[in-house]
């Protein structure tokens, strides 16, 4: 009894560590009036100079020139010299119960890091996104820590701690004996523990999407393909048959689906399944992404994803190595898909590397062919429509909630100022901010 008390309290604590935030605390609802340098409202490509923002109880009460919004004298205003500001960032894939693999294995984190201990992982890595600028993330799935993010999306949600906005996938769906830890590897008689639910057959895989959309799935997340062919190849997971059973079970309940998919074969059977985002795609050709195009599904690169792993695994150092074979091969997959007009949103696979690092995607896009406006839209209104919630957020206009975000610099015009948020409000709360003038 002692003992179990003895944890409660030092949960309690570090909870209350975690609430507390180094640059300022969470100030509540009111008037604010913005006043930055530019504004890019995302309904276009560049900045617009001597705007203002006016917030209201949490919602955008009014955008434009400053001269022309009249606050009342109550309303603080906050001045954000040498800024811009820009709706709050949005990240399309992201795990929040990881943590980068040159600190921890994946395998490792699975097998030996508790689930309560990857919780509180999590909460701080939501608190370090928020303060990243990132105001809503879709966190697609929690790599074996069950349905711990529906928790985590609720005690934000509660204001219990700082967080984005989260869309949830708890555990995934992967076919049967084909994901990980193992059992490549490991010793038969060993009863592992799953990064993912495993199915096999219609009947379960239509159980799990069920399951997983009742304990608080806001999406559904499938591995389309893994690393199941000879030698560890990859190669798509699923029948037909599964994977139609999949999404179809999913929208018949309202859950947009997302697929992980690697392989040409592995994009083409999910985007003829009726998936609504593509995840990764490195291995897709021309004539695929051009179904994806047609199909109008989304595509979420992760192209940070592979900088990363290179990175860690094999010895590649940025702006000095050569990239890697796989590296090329994702870059060929966005060009192409950014050439024939798919969908993209800004999806970046953090977790893999650290999070609050969430900006380093777009930068990715525009070192691949983007501008830094398209990357921008990717991270703002695309990302919104991609998530279904573009009457809620993702642009800079009357009516929609105040998820607001200044940096220093232009991004639209230099993405590299993703790097300096000095601004962070979300639904009207400000987390991060200069000191407030009456």
């Amino acid at each position: 009894m002692r003992a179990s008390l003895m944890i409660w309290k030092t949960a309690a604590i570090v909870l209350l560590l975690l609430c507390s935030l180094p640059v300022m605390a969470a100030t509540p609802k009111g008037d604010w009036l913005l006043l930055p340098d530019r504004v890019w409202t995302a309904d276009g490509d560049t900045a617009h100079t001597g705007w203002a923002v006016l917030v209201h109880d949490g919602v955008i009460a009014a955008v434009g020139p400053a001269d022309s919004i009249h606050a009342h004298v109550g309303a603080q205003r906050i001045k954000l010299p040498g800024s811009t500001l820009t709706p709050g960032l949005i990240d399309l894939h992201s795990h929040l119960f990881l943590h980068p693999y040159n600190e921890t294995l994946w395998n490792d984190q699975v097998l030996t890091e508790p689930q309560d201990y990857r919780t509180l992982a999590a909460a701080a890595h939501a608190k370090a996104t928020l303060l990243a600028g990132f105001t809503s993330l879709r966190d697609l799935g929690t790599e074996g820590a069950g349905f711990a993010d529906v928790s985590v999306k609720r005690a934000i949600d509660e204001g219990m701690i700082p967080g984005p906005r989260l869309f949830v996938a708890t555990r995934a769906i992967v076919a049967t004996a084909s994901y990980g830890p193992g059992p490549r590897g490991f010793r038969p008689d060993l009863d592992l523990p799953g990064g993912a639910q495993e199915v096999s057959g219609v009947d379960a895989a239509m159980a799990a999407v069920r399951e997983q959309a009742a304990r608080g799935a806001d999406w559904i997340k499938i591995y389309g393909d893994y690393r199941v062919g000879p030698d560890g190849t990859t190669a798509p997971t699923f029948t037909p048959s599964e994977l139609k059973a999949l999404v179809d079970t999913a929208h018949q309940i309202g859950r947009p689906v997302a697929v992980h998919a690697a392989s040409d074969a592995g994009v083409r059977m999910a985007v003829e399944a009726g998936v609504d985002s593509v995840e990764h795609g490195y291995g897709a050709s021309e004539a695929t992404f051009k179904l994806m195009k047609q199909h109008g599904t989304a595509y979420e690169p992760t192209l940070t994803a592979v900088e990363a792993t290179a990175e860690y695994f094999q010895h590649y150092v940025p702006g000095k190595s050569e990239p890697t074979e796989h590296m090329r091969e994702a870059e060929h997959a966005f060009r192409t898909a950014l050439k024939l007009g798919v969908l993209i949103g800004n999806g970046s696979d953090v977790g893999v590397f650290r999070h609050g690092d969430n900006w380093r995607e777009p930068a990715a896009m525009v070192a691949y062919g983007m501008t830094p406006a398209q990357a921008l839209h990717a991270a703002t209104d695309v990302a919104a429509k991609i998530l279904r919630q573009s009457s809620r957020f993702g642009r800079i206009a009357a009516g929609l909630d105040a998820d607001l975000v200044a940096f220093t610099g232009d991004p639209s015009q230099q993405i590299q100022d993703l790097q300096h948020p000095v601004f962070v409000m979300k639904a009207g709360t400000t987390y991060l901010a200069p000191a407030a003038t009456p």
